[in-house]
């Protein structure tokens, strides 16, 4: 058997064939966690998570088990998706009509509240714990309902996840 000359050995020839082959893995593994913890899902094909996406009324509303009363006027509907789910919508519609949806939409659930401030005219908020129907997808409804003048109430209708 032949000695390697004093001072090289024969890693010097297979240790840069080894090198190559784990800088690529390092290099792909790193690139693998900046995608991933990137917030950028339209790079991924994706909606870009956390902005507020225009959506149809009727999906608004369905996330949280309510239709649209026949007289309201539905506008401004929007989701916004991140680590939980929330819908909201706008309704104008008359104010008499304003307690019989929300005792038709949420037959269980408590009655609706009076107040001011935050509130507004009234409030409503269901849960699954108080009378959200199985048919939601969300976890909590809230409704806020201010009364714009004698006649009109404005509906403020949010349904999201926990």
């Amino acid at each position: 058997m032949q000695a390697a000359e004093r001072g090289h050995t024969r890693w010097g020839i297979i240790l840069p064939f080894l090198a190559l082959p784990v800088v690529v893995l390092g290099v792909l593994i790193i690139g693998l966690f900046l995608w991933a913890w990137s917030d950028d899902d339209e790079a991924r094909g994706g909606k870009r998570t956390g902005a507020a996406a225009t959506v149809p009324c009727t999906e608004a509303l369905a996330f949280g088990a309510a239709e649209r009363p026949a007289n309201a006027r539905a506008h401004d509907c929007t989701v916004q998706r991140g680590i939980d789910t929330s819908y909201s919508a706008v309704l104008r519609m008359p104010r008499e009509d304003v307690r019989d949806w929300l005792r038709e939409t949420y037959p269980n659930g408590p009655e609706p509240r009076t107040g001011g401030g935050a509130c507004g005219a009234l409030c409503l908020d269901v849960t699954h714990e108080n009378g959200l129907p199985g048919a939601a997808e969300a976890h909590v409804v809230q409704v806020r309902v201010e009364y714009e003048n004698a006649e009109t109430a404005l509906v403020r209708f949010s349904a999201f996840t926990m």
